[in-house]
């Protein structure tokens, strides 16, 4: 049967070190028992349960065939793109580690989130993010075009549009999703939160690094704006509707426009609270 959260939990704190495949494979099983069961109790979708889950060997099969068939169009077939998102997996094996790490995010920070297999098969914030991972594998490789594509297709898609050339570590949640935007030099560190309308824009013309620095740990709520080359510090915390324009310093809370400091964040990791309010702050 399924995990709870406490258990997923202790999977989390080891973060993939010397024990990274068999954690794959124990998340794995235990998406396969989900959506055997689900299966089993929804028998009208149980071809759904078995086409996107339970006829693959493993999770890099499944998400390939997943986003392969939302990510296709008439011009490119969902063979190609499965093709394309299988060797990216094969050639670079964090892409798998930081999909598996986005899926505990979902399902440890978000209480609506009671299994592995809702935010794999039903948050666009989970299909954005691992579309992204693939074009950006794309985008190194010097593939831009193709890596243009999957962001022009995942903008159509999901109401998310991330550039490909973006650094985002695993451990990512975005909890709703649309209309978030992640601009081309952003770097997001691992273990961060951020729900819709979210957006970490440029500022000027001139080339080179223009987009934010997201430190580890940091909850950006809703329609929080993040502009130019600037950086969140670690563990802090961004209110609702607030424009951020400079550097704000780790732990801190931040709220208005623009932006200011207003207290330290009473949690360490804000991201994995997901604690909005601020007045205990």
């Amino acid at each position: 049967m399924t995990m709870n959260n406490q258990s997923v939990m202790t999977i989390d704190k080891q973060a993939f070190g010397d024990n990274r495949d068999s954690m794959h494979q124990s998340i794995w099983n235990n998406m396969r028992e989900e959506a055997q069961l689900a299966s089993e109790e929804n028998p009208l979708m149980a071809s759904y349960f078995h086409v996107n889950i339970l006829n693959h060997s493993s999770f890099a099969s499944a998400i390939s065939f997943f986003l392969s068939n939302h990510l296709a169009s008439d011009a490119v077939p969902a063979m190609i793109i499965r093709d394309v998102c299988e060797q990216a997996m094969e050639d670079d094996v964090s892409i798998e580690t930081n999909m598996l790490e986005d899926l505990l995010a979902h399902y440890t920070r978000d209480p609506a989130c009671e299994q592995y297999i809702t935010p794999f098969l039903y948050f666009k914030g989970y299909h954005a993010i691992q579309s992204y991972r693939i074009a950006h594998y794309l985008w190194k490789s010097k593939r831009k075009l193709m890596a243009f594509y999957i962001q022009s297709r995942v903008t159509e898609r999901f109401d998310v549009d991330i550039h490909p050339a973006a650094r985002i570590a695993g451990g990512l949640m975005v909890d709703h999703a649309t209309g978030v935007v992640i601009g081309e030099t952003t770097k997001i560190e691992k273990n961060v939160s951020m729900l819709h309308a979210v957006t970490l824009g440029g500022s000027g013309l001139d080339g080179g690094k223009r987009h934010p620095t997201i430190r580890e740990g940091v909850l950006l709520s809703v329609g929080s704006k993040i502009l130019g080359n600037i950086e969140i510090g670690e563990g802090a915390k961004v209110g609702a509707g607030s424009v951020v324009l400079t550097d704000m310093p780790a732990h801190s809370t931040i709220v208005g426009v623009p932006a200011k400091v207003v207290g330290r964040c009473s949690d360490n990791m804000p991201a994995l609270e997901m604690d909005h309010h601020i007045d205990g702050d």
